[in-house]
């Protein structure tokens, strides 16, 4: 019986063929720390495959592995105007984790997260909580510069989300403080505005989550300052911090 055109599979984007390539070195990597030696179906690799679902879940490793994983990425259009990754910096054991909603200009430059003006605020802030950067931990949404710092677009964020639950599962943070409307609904999968959402938490797989306003709003807005330091003094007073 002759097949049709319809009959065959649509071929695989570059894109999507990029994220399977990632997912399935992931699983071989994890496999042979699991002892496996290739498929050579003996009843002991039958049996370690067996059980490879009660082990540790792949995708939760290390933060070098996932910041590994991102390495050239071009698995949406940011790729082509970016300058450097942005993946996330500190305590990769923090308590607490700050997310943004993506590099600004000095940030692609760098490859460090908040390093410009805003990012000078947002230092004094975790100093003002009698913490230092190198004590937290601090990524965004998105990993890569908008072109003119625009928001970035709901296919962007979709692409690049899943590496930030990574990042979050790698650090089991108690508490993620969401810096500004982007990160806050996103991380919440909410349209409020962050006028409403911020100065309460909120349940993110079992971490509490605070909303509050950016640094960068704070920059234009000063009289706002108050609102996050109210925010901040919440988040210390739940992990224990003299206020």
């Amino acid at each position: 019986m002759n097949k049709n055109e319809n009959s065959y599979p649509a071929p695989v984007s570059p894109k999507d063929f990029a994220a399977v390539m990632a997912d399935t070195g992931n699983t071989l990597r994890y496999m042979a720390e699991c002892g496996c030696r290739g498929f050579d179906c003996s009843q002991e690799t039958l049996e370690q495959l067996k059980h490879l679902k009660k082990k540790k879940n792949p995708e939760i490793e290390t933060l070098k592995t996932i910041s590994a994983d991102l390495r050239n990425c071009q698995r949406c259009k940011l790729c082509s105007s970016r300058t450097k990754i942005v993946f996330g910096a500190g305590n990769p054991n923090a308590r607490l984790m700050f997310v943004g909603e993506g590099p600004g200009y000095n940030e692609d430059l760098s490859g460090q997260p908040f390093v410009g003006k805003a990012g000078q605020l947002l230092t004094k802030i975790i100093k003002a909580m009698n913490l230092t950067r190198e004590q937290v931990y601090i990524c965004n949404i998105i990993k890569c510069r908008p072109p003119g710092n625009r928001n970035p677009e709901p296919d962007e964020i979709k692409t690049c989300l899943p590496f930030l639950e990574k990042q979050i599962a790698a650090v089991k943070p108690e508490f993620i403080c969401a810096l500004g409307k982007i990160a806050a609904q996103v991380l919440l999968n909410s349209t409020a505005p962050i006028s409403q959402l911020r100065g309460s938490f909120f349940d993110y797989k079992g971490i509490k989550l605070m909303p509050t306003f950016h640094p960068a709003f704070l920059l234009r807005y000063p009289e706002q300052k108050k609102a996050v330091w109210k925010d901040m003094k919440i988040i210390m007073g739940e992990m224990g911090y003299k206020i």
